[in-house]
């Protein structure tokens, strides 16, 4: 078990120079969410599996509190099992996240896609789906961005090859735009 610790904790300050290099990207980020909720949007996320998780934890963080009680802000991960399994169902599962975006995004509101792969089918439809809506889209990937590298206006990319790492890198990287936005809320 050392061992297997010591290697996940020198990935991870191998890997957190680069977080910090990210941190302009993280503000344009936040900036992004406060001019959406401004304008009395909201911010819809989503995610496969492990970033379905964070999907929920990013939302819950910004809807109730991160660390000081503050006024709600309008976020939501887009898992309500009963749509997921009926558009999975109904319309294919590459149509889960799209046809959420369809039915709550509008011009203006931020769509966030959280996938370690980038190549997830469900949420490059749904990015293509935000993008036509004139959602603001945002992923946070990971490795090399996958196929949604370049499809999104802003992108956090965590350069490594194992997908736990860069779920714990975007854990850091939502954890910090909370703590950003919760300063200026």
């Amino acid at each position: 078990m050392e061992s297997i610790l010591a290697r996940a904790v020198a990935d991870l300050r191998a890997l957190l120079p680069q977080v910090v290099e990210m941190s302009p990207t993280v503000e344009r980020l936040g900036q992004a969410m406060m001019t959406c909720w401004e304008r009395r949007g909201k911010v819809l996320i989503a995610g496969n599996g492990g970033s379905a998780a964070d999907a929920i934890h990013f939302a819950e963080e910004l809807v109730v509190r991160f660390q000081k009680n503050r006024r709600a802000l309008a976020a939501m991960a887009l898992c309500d099992s009963a749509v997921v399994t009926c558009a999975a169902n109904d319309l294919g599962y590459e149509n889960v996240f799209s046809r959420q975006v369809e039915a709550y995004g509008n011009p203006g509101d931020v769509f966030i896609a959280m996938t370690t792969s980038g190549n997830s089918a469900n949420l490059l439809k749904a990015i293509k789906s935000a993008k036509e809506q004139r959602l603001i889209t945002v992923s946070f990937l990971g490795k090399d961005g996958g196929q949604a590298k370049g499809l999104c206006d802003i992108e956090l990319i965590v350069p490594s090859p194992v997908t736990a790492r860069v779920q714990e890198v975007h854990k850091i990287l939502y954890h910090s735009i909370c703590e950003w936005v919760e300063a200026r809320v």
